[in-house]
C-alpha cells in the first residue's frame, strides 16, 4: 500500500530522509535548502523523525558532525546548497576517504558573486572529484525513491562511500507535484538498520584515518575508485529491486527515452533533462529521429552506456554548468568516454546558467540546428547573433 502526498521537492526530500530512519540529521539553512531540514524539524516536533537533530553553526560543521556520528557507527542525512556545499569543501573528501555512508541532499544553485539564488549545477560539478556519489533527479517522485535508495547503496559493503541527491532550486525544491509514498514497513524491510564495517568504539579502541606512507595512501584511492566502478553494477540492482517492490523506474544510469531507433540521441541532467521529453516528442512528430538519454548519475559517470549511445547515433549535450577554461562538464566527461571507442559527433551547448529558463522551445532550437549542420562544436544557447 502506498498513500499520495502532493509537496515541494524540498519537503519530499525531507519526507523521505525521515522514513529512511538516520539516527543523526545535522542542520544548517541556506536558501533554495532552508525548507528541508525545516521539514525534518517539523517531523521531530510531531515525534515521526525520532534521531538526533542537531543545529550547528555552519555548512562546514554541519558536514563534520555527520563525520562524527557516521564514524560512531550510525546513519546520518543532512542538506545543503550552492555556497553551503563550497564550505563543505574540506569534509567532503574528508568523508569519502574516510568511506562513511553519509546521504546529502544538495539543491543546485548558482555559486556566486554576482549573488543569484536561482539553479544551476556548477555547485555539485565542482565537487566531482571528492569521491561522492552524485545522483541528478528530474521529478518529486525521482528524488523520494533514490534518497531511500542512496542508503541503501552507500552502505552496502563494496560501496561505503557518500552520496550527493542533486535537484534544481526552485524548479523542484519549491514546487509542489504528487508523490506516491509507501508504508513505514516497506521501506524499513528495504533499507533495514546500518551495520558499519568499521565503527569508532571506546571499548575497541582503533585508530583511522592518521598518517599513512604513499603505498598505503594509493590503495586507499584505488579502492575507492573500484567501489565507484562496482557502483555502477549495484545501482542498476538496487532500481530493479525497488521496481518490483513498489511498481516505479527512473532509469539506471541513464534514462533512455525513445533511443532505439534514433539517428541523434540529446543528454543532459536534471530538469532539462526532463523538459526535453516534450522537445523529443514534439520532433518526432516532425519526422525528426531523435531520442533522450537522461544522465542521472553523474558519478560514477557511465562511460560504457555513453559508447553504446554513440554507436547508433550523434549526441547533443546541453550542460546547465561550465567547467571555465574548458566548457561543459557533461559535455567534456561524454567526449572522453568516446574517444578511440566510438566516431559519433559530439555537439554541445551551455544553458540555463543563473537559473535561465530552457524550455522544450530552446531546447529544440538547439537540437535543429544541429540537425541542420549549422551548429558549432560547443556554443553557448543564446549568445550568437540573432540568437540560435
Amino acid at each position: 500500500m502506498s498513500s499520495v502526498m502532493i509537496d515541494t521537492g524540498n519537503y519530499i526530500a525531507a519526507k523521505a530522509a525521515v522514513m529512511a530512519r538516520p539516527d543523526v540529521v545535522a542542520a544548517y539553512p541556506i536558501t533554495p535548502q532552508t525548507t528541508l531540514v525545516e521539514g525534518i524539524a517539523n517531523y521531530r516536533d510531531t515525534g515521526e523523525f525520532k534521531g538526533e537533530y542537531i543545529c550547528v553553526e555552519s555548512e562546514h560543521s554541519a558536514m563534520s558532525a555527520c563525520i562524527g556520528a557516521s564514524a560512531a557507527g550510525v546513519r546520518t542525512f543532512t542538506g545543503t546548497s550552492s555556497h553551503g556545499l563550497l564550505l563543505m569543501h574540506e569534509m567532503l573528501h574528508w568523508a569519502a576517504l574516510a568511506r562513511l555512508p553519509i546521504v546529502m541532499c544538495n539543491i543546485n544553485r548558482v555559486v556566486g558573486p554576482g549573488w543569484n539564488i536561482w539553479a544551476d549545477e556548477n555547485d555539485s560539478v565542482s565537487q566531482r572529484d571528492t569521491g561522492w556519489i552524485q545522483f541528478y533527479c528530474s521529478s518529486n517522485q525521482e528524488i523520494f525513491d533514490t534518497v531511500i535508495q542512496a542508503f541503501k547503496l552507500a552502505e552496502h559493503e563494496k560501496i561505503s562511500l557518500p552520496v550527493m541527491i542533486s535537484y534544481n532550486a526552485f524548479i523542484l525544491s519549491h514546487t509542489s507535484m504528487p508523490v506516491y509514498i509507501p508504508e513505514q514497513e516497506e521501506v524499513d524491510d528495504f533499507i533495514p538498520k546500518r551495520k558499519p564495517l568499521w565503527k569508532l568504539d571506546v571499548d575497541n579502541p582503533i585508530t583511522f584515518g592518521n598518517i599513512i606512507l604513499p603505498h598505503e595512501y594509493e590503495k586507499v584511492r584505488r579502492d575507492m575508485q573500484n567501489a565507484q566502478e562496482y557502483a555502477k553494477k549495484l545501482i542498476v540492482e538496487i532500481n530493479r529491486d525497488w521496481e518490483k517492490r513498489f511498481g516505479r523506474y527512473h532509469g539506471d544510469l541513464l534514462e533512455l527515452y525513445k533511443c532505439d531507433d534514433a539517428e541523434y540521441i540529446l543528454v543532459a541532467m536534471g530538469a532539462i533533462g526532463s523538459e526535453s521529453k516534450v522537445t523529443v516528442d514534439n520532433m518526432r512528430k516532425e519526422g525528426y529521429k531523435i531520442g533522450l538519454a537522461r544522465l542521472r548519475v553523474f558519478r560514477p559517470f557511465p562511460g560504457e552506456e555513453i559508447v553504446k549511445l554513440g554507436d547508433k547515433a550523434d549526441l547533443i549535450v546541453i550542460d546547465r554548468n561550465v567547467s571555465i577554461g574548458l566548457g561543459g562538464a557533461v559535455f567534456n566527461e561524454v567526449k572522453a568516454s568516446l574517444y578511440g571507442k566510438s566516431d559519433a559527433k559530439v555537439y554541445g551547448y551551455i544553458a540555463g546558467l543563473g537559473g535561465k529558463d530552457v524550455t522544450y522551445g530552446d531546447i529544440e532550437k538547439m537540437c535543429k540546428k544541429v540537425v541542420d549542420g549549422k551548429a558549432k562544436h560547443m556554443e553557448w544557447y543564446g549568445f550568437e547573433k540573432g540568437g540560435v
